[in-house]
This record gives structure tokens, C-alpha cells and sequence, in this order.
């Protein structure tokens, strides 16, 4: 019987280099207003040392508190490879702190988004390699295990899978299915171009085109009047 908890899955599917790249520039923001403003993962996760995140997940679920598995992970991990990890949000003990960053930074990794705590901020700050977490602390963790890498996990209140696709800015991480990428980036660029267009016509003193809200307004029955009068 497999031994559940305590697993390390090695070979997973990557999506290729070109449909990641398809998303280089593009906000975070954009993609999720195309995923009907749902495909984030929620605020408790964010950036750290303003470094962007783009690349595929190689997934780390640890007990709270505990990174033996992470030190694993990044020994195993590809070039390009985020490591996603699930630590049960736990913000009593930091998972990464400088060395095992640094490590993953010689291993050319794309990143970290962690569901729960960094120490060492000053050092992870000046670093090149993407940092998402909940938070940091200086209460270093365990090493005793168990957990699992490369299997489904659960962060943000999104479920992410080895191989999709991690992006993320200033505004946070979303998680895009490998399956759904070229028609995402079709439709955020199409926003992105909207945006420009909007951004244009405001700085030139053209104000905003409101008609859809007041289509909004008229069908909700909403009162428009002048002035409140006074009884």
C-alpha cells in the first residue's frame, strides 16, 4: 500500500516553456478578471521581496512547522520549477530562511509561495528569487517529517496541482490550469488593451464612458433626483 502522508512523486508534467512565457508581462490582475475575478489565491499570501513569480508548481505539503520535505524538494526540482507549499498556514515557525533560498536560487528555481512563514527577511530581500508567504517570524522549524511532494494541494483556498501555472505579482498569486492558457492570455491582453485605451482618455480629459452603469442603474429601479427636499 502506497504510504499516504509520505510520498515523493519525482516525474510530473510540465506545461511547455512557450505557453508559460505567454503570460510574461501581463498582471496578475488582468488574468483574473478572466477567470470571472476567481482564480486567486486570497491575500493572505503575498509578495515579500518584490520579485515576480512565473513558472510552473512543484507541489510540497509539510506538517505545521516542519520543512524536512522542502530541503527534498528543492534537490529534486527543475530549473523554472515554483515551489508551491502548503505548510497548514501555520505562522509560529518559519519554513525558509536564507540557506534553503539560496539553495534554490543555485538551483536556478523559480520561486517560492508558501502557506505559512520566512525568516531572514533582510538577506531574502536583497535576493533575486521570487518570495510569496503569509508572513515571517525568526522561530526556525522542525526536521522530522512526514509529507509529500508532487501531490494535489490546498492553499489560499485554491487547489493546485504539480505542473500549473504560478503567477504572481505586487497584487498577489494566481494558478492557471495548463489546459486553459492560450485562451487566458488572449483575453488579458485584450483587457490590458482596454485598460490603455481607458487610461488614454482619462489623462486627456475625456473622462469615462459610464453608460454601463447607468444601464445597471435603470434596470435595478434605482432613484436618480436632484436635490432632497426637506419635509
Amino acid at each position: 500500500m502506497s504510504n499516504l502522508g509520505y510520498r515523493v512523486v519525482e516525474n510530473i508534467e510540465r506545461p511547455s516553456e512557450e505557453l508559460i512565457k505567454g503570460f510574461e508581462g501581463i498582471q496578475v490582475a488582468n488574468i483574473d478578471d478572466c477567470m470571472n475575478r476567481m482564480g486567486a489565491i486570497n491575500a493572505s499570501i503575498h509578495q515579500m521581496n518584490q520579485k515576480n513569480v512565473l513558472g510552473p508548481a512543484f507541489t510540497v505539503k509539510v506538517p505545521s512547522g516542519d520543512n524536512l520535505m522542502i530541503f527534498l524538494a528543492i534537490e529534486k526540482a527543475s530549473p523554472g520549477d515554483v515551489l508551491v507549499i502548503d505548510g497548514d498556514g501555520n505562522m509560529e515557525r518559519a519554513l525558509v530562511g536564507e540557506i534553503l533560498a539560496t539553495f534554490a536560487e543555485s538551483k536556478k528555481l523559480g520561486g517560492f509561495v508558501i502557506n505559512g512563514c520566512i525568516r531572514d527577511y533582510d538577506a531574502l530581500l536583497k535576493m533575486d528569487i521570487p518570495i510569496f508567504a503569509k508572513g515571517r517570524t525568526p522561530n526556525g522549524p522542525f526536521r522530522n517529517g512526514p509529507g509529500e511532494i508532487n501531490t494535489p494541494i490546498s492553499i489560499g483556498r485554491k487547489v493546485i496541482f504539480p505542473g500549473d501555472i504560478i503567477i504572481g505579482d505586487s497584487d498577489g498569486v494566481i494558478v492557471v490550469r495548463p489546459e486553459d492558457t492560450k485562451e487566458l492570455q488572449q483575453k488579458a491582453l485584450e483587457i490590458e488593451k482596454k485598460e490603455t485605451d481607458t487610461l488614454n482618455r482619462i489623462h486627456a480629459g475625456e473622462g469615462m464612458d459610464l453608460e454601463w452603469a447607468y444601464k445597471k442603474l435603470k434596470e435595478d429601479h434605482c432613484e436618480i433626483i436632484s436635490e432632497l427636499t426637506k419635509e
